[in-house]
């Protein structure tokens, strides 16, 4: 006989208690992370700088994402999900903290990196702490709910905008931030280690070494040093705009930087690697153009004053929000890639119609194209911490899913850039909805024919070894034979 299908009924309170600590701190998260979008206008300002160069401090919490995401994920693989979780919060906290202490351009951007290095961290230790905490047929209920907290968080950041910037500066803010961390830290030290990492520690047989040891072999950890180092020079002088002349070349040596990680990851299923972050990269070419531009769009083109734009993003956030929990009981029901693929479709129908607005439409008419835009586009998003997990085993999820998701996320580094650059030829609106429809479009194909699994079979490479139950794998669609259909021989354990 079938086993009933597990039902949010079935949670042990501890593991309800681990999904509220997990989901207050990312809820946090989206609260420190999108102050800046809020105040591009202000901070531009009073630090004389015109649309795209303040776009770039947008991008400069993304530059500095991949590392977070590498080093507190293999932090997380070999001291457990929950220190990294703790670790997470006190660094985008801090960065908040020195955001608002700012004195120019420079010190902005060097803050707000560390608040991207906190940004990463949280994301794949909360994303893998709820994964293994939960039963495998809620997991993607799990991620979905998880990331609802975010868009809450940026709710709550646009609330406080309209109340505070107003009548004060754009600092207190990020000062605002800072409050409730406190009581995420406390939340956190009392919540339990993730199952499935305990289970994994305890076994006998585990093949291969975590992420930490593939990484700081004492042969290694000075050459990833070094490649560390140049890579973020590289990434910093080109969102900085300070490339010149040197930028294919720092291009390729980017690229090079982060395939040499993930080799040392994946061994030979590199390509898998690669595929994920390009998914990823597609992912937030398609959404942040929106998510960092929204504010600027409706208050110099809607010519929306503090607390409509505030209204706006409430809206927006909401949709986001529901987008992601309903997301997450679809994905459980009918699978992770054919919910998530049907979501970025619905989004790059819809894209057109809100930026075709014009400052005389109705304002609750923006409200609900808001809402079901980023219910259907963002909203999807929240599958990803699944679709990226279910190809790594336990020994290097963490870092795995840290690592994949911020180095593609480098896609929101570009994404207000190439918004406002292009918005220069065509106007805000037209650029917005051009790079949202197109790339999500793009993403949908990747993940429709599940392009990372395919490079891995090519590769000879078995995402299934090392699993604690490989049952866990949302398989190809039914009409699909697919590369997964190829049987690949399994790599031997190491002794």
């Amino acid at each position: 006989m079938t086993a009933p299908s597990a039902t949010l009924r079935d949670l042990t309170p501890q593991q309800r208690r681990a999904f509220a600590g997990a989901w207050f701190g990312y809820l946090l998260d989206g609260f420190d992370f999108v102050l800046i979008t809020l105040v591009l206008t202000e901070v531009g300002k009073e630090f004389h700088l015109s649309l795209p160069v303040s776009a770039t401090l947008v991008s400069a919490a993304f530059v500095s994402r991949w590392f977070g995401g590498l080093a507190l994920g293999a932090f997380g693989d070999r001291f457990g999900r929950k220190p990294a979780m703790v670790a997470s919060i006190l660094l985008f906290a801090g960065g908040s903290l020195l955001c608002g202490l700012s004195w120019n351009y420079w010190s902005l951007f060097a803050f707000r990196a560390v608040v991207g290095l906190g940004m990463a961290g949280e994301y794949g230790s909360s994303a893998t702490f709820v994964m293994e905490s939960w039963p495998r047929a809620l997991r993607n209920r799990a991620t979905g709910m998880l990331l609802s907290a975010y868009p809450i968080g940026t709710i709550l950041a646009a609330r406080a905008y309209a109340v505070i910037v107003p009548h004060s500066s754009w600092r207190w803010l990020f000062f605002l931030g800072v409050v409730p961390a406190a009581f995420a830290l406390v939340l956190r030290r009392t919540l339990p280690e993730a199952e499935d990492w305990r289970r994994d520690q305890a076994r006998a047989d585990r093949s291969g070494p975590t992420s930490a040891g593939a990484l700081l072999t004492s042969a290694r950890a000075p050459v990833n040093a070094v490649i560390a180092a140049v890579l973020a020079v590289s990434l910093v002088l080109i969102f900085s705009g300070h490339a010149g002349p040197w930028y294919p070349a720092l291009i390729a040596v980017i690229v090079a930087g982060f395939v040499t990680y993930a080799a040392q990851l994946a061994g030979r299923g590199w390509p898998m690697v690669v595929g994920l972050m390009a998914v990823v990269f597609a992912a937030f070419l398609a959404s942040w153009p929106i998510q960092s531009l929204l504010p600027t769009y409706l208050k110099t083109e809607l010519h929306y004053n503090a607390g409509q734009v505030a209204n706006a993003l409430t809206w927006a956030g909401l949709g986001y929000a529901a987008g992601s929990c309903l997301a997450g009981v679809l994905g459980d029901r009918f699978g992770t890639r054919i919910t998530y693929v049907t979501g970025l479709l619905l989004a790059a129908l819809l894209v057109f119609p809100v930026f075709a607005l014009s400052g005389d439409s109705s304002i609750i008419f923006v409200w609900l194209l808001l809402f079901v835009l980023q219910a259907t586009g963002q909203g999807s998003s929240g599958l990803l911490p699944k679709f990226i997990g279910d190809h790594y085993p336990v020994r290097t999820r963490a870092a795995g899913l840290g690592f994949t998701y911020n180095v593609g996320a480098l896609g929101g580094a570009v994404a207000p850039l190439a918004g406002a650059r292009i918005a220069n030829s065509l106007g805000l609106g037209e650029a917005l909805a051009l790079l949202a429809c197109t790339l999500a479009v793009v993403t949908a194909a990747l993940v429709a024919f599940d392009v990372p699994r395919r490079l891995a079979t090519l590769a000879r490479y078995d995402i299934d070894d090392g699993r604690l139950d490989p049952s866990e794998v949302d398989r190809p669609l039914a009409t699909d034979p697919g590369p997964a259909a190829v049987a690949v021989p399994t790599r031997k354990a190491n002794a």
